[in-house]
């Protein structure tokens, strides 16, 4: 399974579509076997899922994501994981493990828009303010 992780840093980001870098990793029977790390494409309604699509991923875990989003993902029969927050090498042991939980999107509709643009803070709940 591939599967891309929106990434700031060594932290899940809680905005896919405005995430620095995606980490993409291929799991063949609980085992990393590839892992690479790339830059973020732009954000453009649409583009990211196309993009993740022809890198062959089957699965996004993330913060954040609005419904058009997910939509978009699931076009593309991409799973969409929401609510993931934490360090990326701890998220990935869960991937491996199979005990990742998604939860509810981190992000209110609406809060990505202007991110790194106009706007200067986002809309996160409580204890997750700053982890962009």
């Amino acid at each position: 399974m591939r599967v891309a992780i929106s990434t700031d840093g060594d932290l899940v980001s809680p905005h896919f579509g405005r995430c620095p870098t995606f980490t993409i990793v291929d799991i063949e029977n609980g085992e990393i076997v590839r892992q690479e790390t790339l830059e973020n494409p732009g954000h453009q309604p649409g583009f990211i899922p196309q993009f993740l699509h022809q890198k062959g991923v089957e699965c996004i875990v993330c913060g954040g994501m609005g419904r058009r989003a997910t939509g978009f993902f699931s076009e593309y029969g991409i799973q969409t994981i929401l609510g993931v927050a934490g360090r990326v090498d701890e998220v990935l042991e869960k991937i491996q493990k199979g005990t990742l939980e998604g939860g509810e999107s981190l992000c209110k509709p609406g809060s990505g828009k202007g991110y790194g643009l106009d706007k200067t803070e986002c809309d996160h709940p409580e204890g997750h303010e700053g982890k962009h």
